[in-house]
């Protein structure tokens, strides 16, 4: 079958279509990854044959840091958050553009099309368009629900996320309803998640219900719409984990921070407070790159800076993780078995920290409002024997990452199936 899986955003959230791809080409499929430009070349060293679409993600991972940033630290700056906005809005309109075009050139006689969380607008509408069988692929709970936090109570957080739904679909509505009429579609009369769903498509939750409980009881009237097959990570071997492995060998676990795609803009500062932090708690700290830079910045011999690593064989060796709360980083704590700081700086991930302080492994805390100070406070708190203890146990309890990437091209190999004889 040809098969196109299309995702946006940074490494992670590329990352679970490129572990679905990288399976579903084992098995024998036709292939095609449609990925920002940034990207390609990731996608492709897994092996995949990747087409560029939209625009280079991480000029809107540096946009969004600076808005949140600001957002965070001084909410009274309107003028400065409306212009930051307004770039936003931009940017996220040519990006929208030129993926519906990109997206109906490659799907042309496509047996399915699955798209990732971010910008799934354009794939649904070009499935329509095509009448193929559309995929979603969700590291995010992102349908309405009501176990967004645990204080909030099930009805106000079913609203609070339809109203943010709907809010969304008509800042958007314009500018989508001119890719539609391109395609030969009519205007949409509700927004995006409403329509895909309603068209039965194949809605797979790429993370594990131990994180949102209740959730497939409460998407139980979809039928199987909406499986869970837990986190999609890659865990390929780097060549740093061998040089990793023995520094970590020759003292005490250490404390490893990483944090993903999303710049953290003073990685000077962020250093300096990393390590003096550890001396006051007497920790080594293991830094990943990510997306930052950390060439020329100082540090002692109690803080390593690493680049790519592979997450699950450096973890388990590590007394904690500190990371921005991205889905993939947190599963595989979680898969690891031991204790986490999120230090969030996108929307989503305060709600990802607020579901470990939930289980007890786990704090989180605004990125940019961390100091020294708040950050041996969480250190200390996350690295109690109880948060360890308890990490440990709910380890086993997820589902195993081998496991994940065969349910998940099993899902999708027969739901391409079964539309196709329908």
């Amino acid at each position: 079958m040809k098969l196109v899986l299309s995702s946006y955003g940074g490494r992670g959230d590329i990352e679970p279509a490129v572990v679905v791809g990288r399976e579903l080409l084992r098995r024998g499929h036709d292939v095609r990854m449609v990925v920002p430009p940034n990207l390609v070349g990731f996608a492709e060293a897994a092996g995949l044959s990747a087409v560029a679409y939209g625009l280079d993600s991480q000029d809107i991972l540096e946009l969004q840091w600076k808005y949140f940033t600001c957002y965070g630290r001084t909410p009274w700056k309107l003028k400065e958050l409306n212009r930051m906005a307004t770039e936003t809005a931009q940017f996220a309109e040519e990006c929208w553009a030129t993926m519906t075009r990109t997206l109906a050139s490659e799907a042309a006689g496509a047996d399915l099309l699955l798209t990732g969380l971010i910008f799934e607008q354009p794939a649904a509408n070009v499935a329509e368009a095509y009448d193929i069988p559309l995929v979603t692929l969700h590291y995010f709970p992102y349908r309405v629900h009501g176990q967004l936090l645990p204080l909030l109570p099930a009805p106000l957080s079913r609203v609070a996320m339809k109203v943010n739904e709907w809010t969304a679909w008509r800042g958007t509505r314009k500018g989508e309803d001119v890719q539609r009429r391109e395609l030969g579609l009519s205007d949409g009369t509700s927004p995006a998640p409403r329509r895909i769903a309603e068209r039965r498509s194949l809605e797979i939750q790429a993370y594990d219900e131990l994180v949102f409980p209740g959730l497939a009881a409460e998407w139980a009237k979809w039928g199987g719409q909406r499986p869970f097959v837990g986190a999609l990570a890659m865990a390929s071997p780097t060549d740093a984990d061998e040089q990793v492995a023995a520094w970590i060998d020759e003292g005490t676990p250490p404390i490893f921070f990483g944090f993903g795609s999303v710049p953290i803009g003073s990685p000077a500062e962020t250093i300096a407070m990393i390590d003096a932090a550890c001396a006051q708690l007497g920790e080594r700290a293991i830094v990943g790159a990510g997306g930052t830079d950390y060439g020329k910045v100082p540090h002692s011999d109690r803080v390593k800076i690493v680049g790519q690593v592979n997450y699950a064989t450096i973890f388990p060796t590590c007394r904690a993780v500190v990371h921005h709360g991205g889905s993939g980083t947190l599963a595989a704590c979680l898969r690891a078995g031991v204790p986490q700081l999120v230090l969030w700086t996108l929307p989503d991930q305060p709600f990802f920290a607020a579901q470990l302080k939930r289980l007890k492994v786990g704090a989180g805390r605004r990125f940019s409002t961390t100091t020294e100070k708040s950050l041996v406070k969480d250190l200390h708190r996350i690295l109690a024997p109880e948060y360890a203890a308890r990490a440990r146990a709910i380890a086993p309890q997820m589902t195993k990452r081998s496991d994940s990437v065969v349910a998940a091209a099993d899902q999708v190999e027969a739901f391409a199936r079964l539309s196709c004889r329908s």
